[in-house]
């Protein structure tokens, strides 16, 4: 008798790739920053502790933010996802985060790049509006993309001091 060998789901090989692909993009992200404060190029940016502290929570939130709309997306939940981003991070939500008290302790490149992430975070949340119609999931992702793009360039210029 012929023993057929159990067929591996392909969904889990895909998913084993992506987790290794993430992984190698992990590394040389990490390996691109430099590991100490002296070496590191970035602008600082001096705020006054209570000032400092509200705009890590800020983006510690925006972070969540990111992931809570990734997870709508992975459930097709395309509403949800715009909602999110709207409250959260696109122009609606610039008064609940106090950005006209912060962005005086910005230069203007920063408040420049923050606007851009806020303004393609009210753009994303269209798309995904759109999305829910359509099932377009790739144009979604683009979008969704072009918030993180933002966050990867400012903290890539920008560190808080």
């Amino acid at each position: 008798m012929v023993r057929k060998r159990p067929q591996i789901n392909t969904c889990l090989i895909d998913m084993i790739k992506t987790f290794q692909s993430s992984l190698i993009f992990l590394g040389l992200l990490a390996a691109s920053f430099p590991l100490a404060a002296e070496d590191d190029s970035r602008i600082a940016v001096e705020m006054p502790a209570m000032m400092r502290a509200h705009t890590l929570a800020n983006m510690r939130d925006h972070l969540l933010a990111l992931h809570e709309i990734q997870a709508s997306l992975a459930e097709g939940k395309y509403d949800m996802a715009a909602e999110t981003s709207e409250k959260r991070l696109g122009m609606s939500s610039l008064d609940a985060h106090g950005a006209s008290h912060i962005a005086g302790f910005m230069p203007k490149a920063m408040q420049d790049v923050g606007t851009a992430m806020h303004k393609a975070a009210s753009r994303f949340a269209v798309v995904a509006q759109e999305a829910a119609v359509t099932k377009d999931l790739p144009r979604a992702l683009g979008a969704l993309s072009e918030v993180s793009a933002s966050c990867v360039a400012c903290h890539a210029g920008f560190r808080l001091k």
